[in-house]
């Protein structure tokens, strides 16, 4: 069962392109589902899995307090995995045909209020070399509304700051292309200028926008120390995410009458649903308001 789960693999890079985090996710469902099948419904043939088994999983997790969210990418892996043996003629049948995919309740990302932006983005305005790269790499994901993976991600030649875009490619490896605006602009252009430099080593010779202290590329992860640490001195008490940036972005420009299928298309989303769950945001900052400054709310 395991050579299939690697040709499945292999066929999912392949074919699909997908990006290398869906597919370690993919890798990882299916890992658990084939060791369920084997330890639990002693089931050592793929062509004998059967819609119960599927359903016995799924209770399985279940039980081990996964979120209807974690079941239903479960049950895409699965169901993408079945498809690809019946097509590939290595079994007879699908039995995930019948098998309903969760519902899971999207929740409202966490946005920070323009207020909230503005302390943050002021809380880099140190002089310094790091200063000068933070506070460009924040006021890019602000403008921009990039991922964290596509920031860090930038190359020197993907960045047209006379022309006003920069160039990332997104999840698949689909590339966009996405307006600058001017502060954020000026903010690259004084970190290339003043701030750059002072982070390339002898022993690296990287091609990244951003840099770390030993001259490599920025990782997620550094990234997440830097903002964590500049949210705590600019006093924001909110939970932050590696994202959360991106998601005022989004709501930010709905607020303000944007239209949601050219903000679709900033984000990257595949799927205008995806984006809509920004609407939501407006809609319940909006209530807000109302509850704190209506006099008979």
């Amino acid at each position: 069962m395991e050579d299939y789960l690697k040709n499945f693999m292999h066929f999912m890079l392949a074919e699909k392109g997908l990006a290398k985090n869906t597919l370690l996710s993919y890798e990882r469902d299916l890992k658990s589902y084939l060791r369920y099948l084997k330890n639990v419904e002693a089931v050592d043939r793929l062509d004998d899995v059967q819609r119960i088994h599927i359903v016995h999983f799924l209770g399985f997790l279940k039980e081990q307090g996964k979120s209807a969210k974690t079941l239903a990418r479960h049950v895409a892996s699965v169901r993408a995995f079945h498809q690809f043996l019946l097509r590939e003629k290595a079994v007879a049948q699908d039995p995930t045909v019948h098998i309903e995919t969760p519902k899971s309740q999207r929740s409202i990302p966490k946005v920070l209020s323009l207020e909230e932006v503005e302390k943050l983005l002021d809380t880099t305005n140190k002089q310094d070399h790091f200063g000068l790269r933070d506070k460009a790499m924040l006021e890019l994901l602000y403008a921009t509304g990039i991922r964290v993976t596509e920031l860090i991600n930038i190359d020197l030649e993907n960045v047209h700051l006379t022309m006003g875009y920069v160039r990332v490619n997104g999840n698949g490896k689909k590339e966009r292309i996405i307006p600058v605006g001017k502060t954020a602009t000026e903010a690259v252009k004084l970190y290339l200028e003043h701030g750059r430099s002072h982070f390339i080593s002898a022993k690296h010779h990287d091609n990244a926008l951003f840099l770390n202290h030993q001259g490599k590329r920025l990782t997620r992860q550094g990234y997440w120390k830097i903002l964590k640490g500049l949210t705590k001195e600019a006093g924001i008490d909110k939970e932050l995410t590696p994202h959360t940036l991106r998601h005022s972005f989004a709501a930010h420009l709905l607020e303000n009458g944007a239209d949601l299928s050219a903000v679709q298309e900033m984000l990257g989303h595949a799927d205008i649903s995806t984006t809509q769950i920004y609407t939501n945001v407006t809609k319940t900052r909006i209530k807000d308001v109302y509850s704190k400054f209506h006099p008979r709310a």
